[in-house]
């Protein structure tokens, strides 16, 4: 597992945007970047260097997934036929990881990976833990009855920092999230600015 969710906060002040707007983000306190030259002016960043940070927030967005994974959904994409980058942001928000946390079973992406890691969702009515599953439109995810009454998802469901997106429809009684479809780009509620495109470019060259 990536050693990422001990400091994934820092991501914010890395890219300089508090991409989850979450209301604990460092950026809230210090927006300057971490480190001693953190608050030295930052030259204009080159295309290419445009490209890597569209990748590093993109990637940073989904918590813990390693560069392997993320290329592979990144040349997945490119094989089918459409827009790569629109392709792309699908596939991501397909993930059973990222269904738990558009679902607010969950209040962070980590938490979500964690979540389905030690077994409390169901997919389908099947015990599921592997956070890439990867979902198709009509499954259906449950937080398994023992996991219901959990701090940390009774937290989630009362959040009001963020919406529940149209291609997910969450029973919030009895904590069962439907996909609905694979989303657009303009369908996910990024809370920061996100550049697929550029992705796209980063690992086209």
């Amino acid at each position: 597992m990536s050693k990422r969710i001990s400091a994934k906060y820092k991501i914010d002040r890395r890219v300089g945007e508090n991409i989850w707007g979450r209301p604990k983000s460092p950026l809230n306190r210090r927006d300057y970047k971490p480190g001693m030259h953190g608050q030295r002016r930052a030259g204009k960043l080159s295309d290419f260097g445009q490209q890597l940070m569209a990748k590093q927030k993109l990637k940073g967005y989904y918590g813990n997934i390693t560069e392997k994974q993320f290329r592979k959904i990144y040349e997945e994409a490119a094989r089918r036929k459409g827009n790569t980058a629109e392709i792309m942001i699908g596939l991501l928000e397909s993930r059973l990881d990222a269904i738990v946390y558009r679902a607010k079973f969950v209040p962070t992406v980590f938490a979500a990976r964690q979540f389905v890691n030690h077994g409390h969702v169901l997919v389908n009515g099947v015990r599921t833990n592997i956070p890439s599953c990867r979902l198709r439109p009509g499954d259906v995810v449950e937080v398994r009855e023992k996991s219901k009454n959990m701090a940390l998802v009774l937290e989630a469901l009362q959040l009001a920092e963020r919406d529940i997106p149209d291609y997910v429809d969450v029973d919030p009684k009895k904590m069962t999230a439907t996909y609905v479809r694979m989303p657009e780009f303009a369908d996910v509620p990024y809370a920061g600015t996100m550049e697929p495109n550029l992705v796209v470019e980063f690992y086209a060259s």
